[in-house]
């Protein structure tokens, strides 16, 4: 074989035809691109447009259905399933009915819409919920806004002195006189003071329109006053000890006294008597009506904690799990039938009530005497003050009971605690002789703390001292 017929059988077909000088057609293969680039041709399958496994389902299932076609009978309750089953697992209803073998073609770049994925638009949903409702916790101011001196305020655990109304007003009682201290304007001004020197007052409620005010008098005399005249409306009698504590539910005022009852009152009739509830053996220190005015708690010193019903002078329940008086008592604003109830120095405890079973839900040792107990109205918080031994504030979160923060200033056991109408700030009456004014809970419009200090502002809040006579 010649050298030029050797190079020959080397060649090509193409290369031949070139030598001999004919031209050479050239084949242009179809392209399809798009938003994923090459797709491949109608010849060669596009290994990245198919799904094998689905693929060799499909092929495994139509081998077992005909086998097994003259014995099963579709239901269409399961070919239901089957369909609904592949739109979430498959991202696509008919994935199963309309999946290729083989695929030439890549899906539109519509088809990867987050519509075709029911999972993943649930993820999203959640995810984005999440995101919505992740918590941002507040500053809780560790000092008190302001501080007023309020000398002759009686240490006395078993007294309520102290009362804020939905008017935006403080009325606290010093000895035999009560005073009142607005705010907005921060006046001061007395509205009343015992007859007699050896009488005093033992305690103070607003009734609900912020109007009218009871005080409760160690003489067992229950006073009625209408705030704006500064005159005195009536005064009722029932007791024959001291009144200690005094709860509005409308137009009927309950009170308890050391004579251990509670006597409902209608303060519109002259017989104001409704009905006598004996259940206690001694003093009276705790009421409060619930929101809804169907139920009221009574606490008394001895261990004893009520549930009355409305209208019934037999009272609903009896709890007896506190070992010392039961003198804090809060309904809470957010939660029907939940009831917080605070122990004596021999107790410490704060319990958590469902009272329409009357079951304990939880129990809390605070370490030391529990005095006065107030719910946050925006958020599932409470907050305690406390007498021996360490005469602080603390915050808790329900239900988990969780310590928030805690708040020292007072030097002596803190008595009592009333809360603003806009629920953003709480007074507390201590021992010492003073009220301190906390922005505790804060206010849900207000997220900064520029905000906060001026609704604080607009409160009439600062941060000095003044004296309250």
């Amino acid at each position: 074989m010649s050298a030029q017929t050797a190079r020959r059988h080397r060649l090509g077909k193409a290369q031949r035809l070139q030598l001999r000088g004919y031209p050479v057609p050239t084949l242009h293969l179809a392209r399809k691109t798009g938003c994923h680039g090459f797709q491949g041709d109608r010849f060669i399958p596009n290994r990245s447009a198919m799904d094998f496994e689905i693929a060799r389902f499909n092929l495994l299932r139509e081998i077992n259905e005909n086998s097994t076609s003259l014995l099963n009978v579709a239901s269409p309750v399961k070919e239901e399933y089957k369909r609904k089953l592949a739109e979430n697992l498959l991202h696509d209803s008919s994935a199963l009915e309309n999946s290729k073998i083989l695929a030439f073609n890549k899906k539109s770049c519509s088809a990867h819409k987050s519509t075709d994925y029911p999972l993943q638009q649930v993820f999203l949903a959640d995810l984005a919920e999440t995101c919505v409702s992740k918590k941002h916790y507040r500053y809780i101011p560790q000092s008190p806004e302001r501080i007023l001196d309020a000398p002759e305020l009686v240490d006395d655990y078993y007294l309520n002195l102290l009362d804020w109304s939905c008017k935006n007003v403080v009325a606290v009682a010093l000895g035999t006189t009560v005073y009142l201290w607005d705010a907005e304007s921060g006046g001061i001004e007395q509205l009343m003071q015992t007859s007699e020197e050896d009488d005093y007052i033992t305690s103070v409620a607003w009734a609900s329109d912020g109007k009218h005010i009871s005080v409760g008098l160690n003489s067992t005399v229950i006073q009625i006053w209408d705030v704006n005249r500064g005159s005195q409306l009536r005064k009722m009698v029932g007791h024959s000890a001291r009144v200690g504590s005094l709860a509005w539910n409308n137009h009927i005022l309950a009170s308890g006294g050391r004579d251990s009852h509670v006597i409902n009152h209608d303060v519109r009739a002259h017989n104001h008597i409704i009905s006598v509830l004996r259940g206690h053996h001694q003093e009276v220190c705790g009421l409060k009506w619930s929101f809804s005015g169907q139920q009221l708690a009574s606490g008394g010193n001895d261990n004893l904690l009520h549930i009355w019903d409305m209208g019934s002078s037999m009272y609903l329940y009896r709890l007896n799990e506190h070992q010392a008086a039961v003198k804090a008592l809060a309904w809470c604003p957010l939660q029907t039938n939940l009831l917080a109830s605070g122990g004596g120095a021999a107790d410490r405890c704060i319990k958590l009530w469902n009272c329409q079973t009357g079951v304990c839900l939880n129990s809390l040792d605070t370490k030391s005497q529990v005095c006065a107990l107030l719910w946050n109205q925006h958020q599932k918080e409470i907050l305690s003050s406390h007498g021996h031994s360490q005469n602080q504030l603390c915050l808790w979160r329900y239900p988990s009971m969780v310590k928030i923060a805690e708040l020292t200033g007072h030097n002596s056991r803190v008595l009592h605690l009333a809360q603003s109408p806009d629920g953003s700030t709480v007074v507390s009456a201590a021992a010492d002789e003073t009220l301190r004014f906390w922005r505790v809970f804060g206010s849900p419009a207000l997220s900064s703390s520029s905000a906060s200090i001026k609704g604080a502002e607009a409160s009439g809040l600062s941060m000095q001292s003044i004296h309250i006579r």
